[in-house]
């Protein structure tokens, strides 16, 4: 008989409020590149709807500059673009200015004290997971994760399931013993179409997301002092996202 082995995580929104500092990067690098390009909150937000990094400057570039003269090798030109917005991201993150939201810190340690089994599965670069964690966790926390599924360790990205689908091969796991953590509308289709029950947690970027297909939706983790709200579904009395409300997630049938 299966139960619940394995938490599943995404990074970006999900564990920390990023995507603000991914945006102020991605400017960087631009104008660090001699580029005028600026990405304003508005048009970050849409571009969000485009999964990675490098597909986001692409995806730009033929829909929004379209005057822009291309080098000869335009791949090799994002990829270096990407590598320089990177290099910024990370840098800010390795002063520790990116806080973890709240409850991440105590749900992964209530779920390391019941012995349930972590990953990761992200879109972001694997510098960025490591980063982040190291800064804004704990030195060792990125070998808390048995895996840390991250980048272009897969060919299609989010919506697209393959890296859930990594991260459980990987873990020896299947769906049914899994349930994902997302803040995206992209992710959570990933994350349903790996055939994962998904908690939500709506971050800055996301409020206007469809998340119809999400087992429940809060605004964070929340903790006793700070309780979270509920967007969608059922929080089964209690007050924040615990271990016992996962368990009563998982135990819900399929929708």
């Amino acid at each position: 008989m299966s139960q619940l082995t394995t938490l599943l995580f995404d990074v970006d929104g999900t564990l920390a409020e990023t995507e603000e500092i991914h945006r102020q990067s991605f400017n960087k690098a631009f104008k660090q590149a001699g580029l005028d390009w600026n990405w304003s909150v508005d048009c970050y937000r849409e571009l969000l709807a485009v999964t990675g990094g490098k597909e986001r400057i692409r995806h730009y570039i033929d829909t929004y500059v379209l005057d822009f003269e291309p080098p000869e090798n335009l791949s090799d030109y994002i990829a270096a673009l990407h590598a320089g917005k990177t290099e910024h991201y990370t840098r800010t993150v390795s002063e520790g200015k990116i806080p973890l939201r709240r409850g991440v810190r105590r749900l992964l340690d209530e779920a390391r004290q019941a012995g349930l089994r972590l990953g990761i599965a992200t879109t972001t670069t694997p510098a960025n997971v490591s980063v982040l964690l190291e800064k804004s966790l704990a030195a060792d926390s990125p070998g808390w994760f048995e895996v840390i599924a991250a980048g272009s360790v897969v060919a299609a990205k989010k919506p697209a399931p393959d890296i859930y689908l990594y991260a459980m091969q990987q873990m020896g796991v299947r769906p049914e013993q899994c349930l994902a953590f997302e803040d995206s509308e992209n992710g959570l289709i990933a994350a349903r179409q790996a055939g994962l029950k998904t908690l939500v947690t709506v971050s800055q970027y996301t409020q206007h997301h469809d998340f119809s297909s999400a087992e429940i939706v809060v605004d964070q983790l929340g903790d006793a002092e700070h309780p979270c709200q509920l967007i969608q579904g059922s929080l089964n009395g209690s007050a924040y996202v615990d271990i016992p409300l996962l368990q009563s997630l998982w135990n819900r049938p399929v929708v």
